[in-house]
């Protein structure tokens, strides 16, 4: 994949659903419009309820919880790309379904329950780039990553029925073997939980070989079994140049059907 050094700070849409998880039917759909809230710049926030540092010290500990219950949960997977004509109508798509369950030995696998079907005119992509990006880390502002990045308060927000604390996260030091996350993190003002992140991973040095479009990446949770917000959505655009001109692309994700794994 890959990386870019930059991110827009005012290119932010509130627009994460807060509902319980749902088995979905159909065609995966994007979250409903809302109104573009933006970080007026150079405005100081006004302070938090409590000190900053305790809300981070309380969602980095929420993700290390929420990573460990993560792991012992079996899921479905559908990862769709589309293309999109110069009129803005969507003209193809790839689209691949995957049990994420785990193996006897503990490893975790997806198992493709849908045959990838593509009618993609202008782009290409295998079960390999579905593996690459099911991969992005998802919970990554556990205590053990905390020294490594910047995370500075940047005010508190409505999210849908929510009210979210809004913290912008930097790495202190790129590194050349681990992407590491550059964006902005949302966290409920009530379960000290991550329910959105927007951004980007970095290294030191871009990769190559990349092939893979995709740069930033939206990502929101649901509150699952009434406890767990776990990454359910994740959507990036962007645009593919070639000989035929632009095309642009829409990557959504969307996990459901969320069971605790039988040991």
């Amino acid at each position: 994949m890959r990386y870019s050094l930059t991110i827009p700070l005012a290119a932010l849409l509130l627009t994460a659903s807060a509902t319980a998880q749902e088995p979905r039917q159909g065609p995966i759909q994007p979250p409903p419009s809302r109104d573009v809230k933006r970080i007026p710049a150079g405005t100081p926030p006004e302070p938090p309820p409590i000190p900053v540092e305790q809300i981070i010290e309380r969602f980095t500990q929420k993700e290390a919880e929420l990573k460990q219950a993560h792991e012992k949960f079996n899921y479905r997977l559908t990862v769709r790309v589309q293309e999109f004509d110069e009129s803005g109508s969507a003209a193809g798509e790839w689209r691949v379904t995957s049990d994420i369950v785990f193996k006897p030995d503990g490893t975790r696998v997806g198992r493709v329950i849908e045959q990838p079907a593509s009618t993609l005119k202008r782009s290409d992509f295998t079960l390999e780039d579905l593996e690459t990006l099911a991969s992005l880390p998802q919970f990554i502002l556990t205590p053990d990553q905390r020294g490594r990045y910047e995370i500075t308060y940047q005010g508190i927000q409505p999210l849908d029925e929510l009210n979210a604390y809004i913290f912008q996260v930097k790495p202190r030091r790129l590194e050349r073997k681990v992407a590491q996350f550059d964006g902005l993190v949302w966290v409920d003002d009530r379960d000290f939980a991550v329910v959105k992140m927007y951004g980007q991973l970095v290294r030191e040095v871009e990769e190559d070989t990349a092939k893979l479009p995709f740069q930033f990446f939206e990502t929101y949770r649901e509150n699952i079994e009434s406890k767990y917000w776990f990454p359910t959505y994740t959507r990036s655009d962007d645009t593919l140049k070639s000989e035929l001109g632009e095309t642009k692309l829409r990557l959504t994700m969307r996990s459901s059907d969320f069971r605790p794994r039988e040991d």
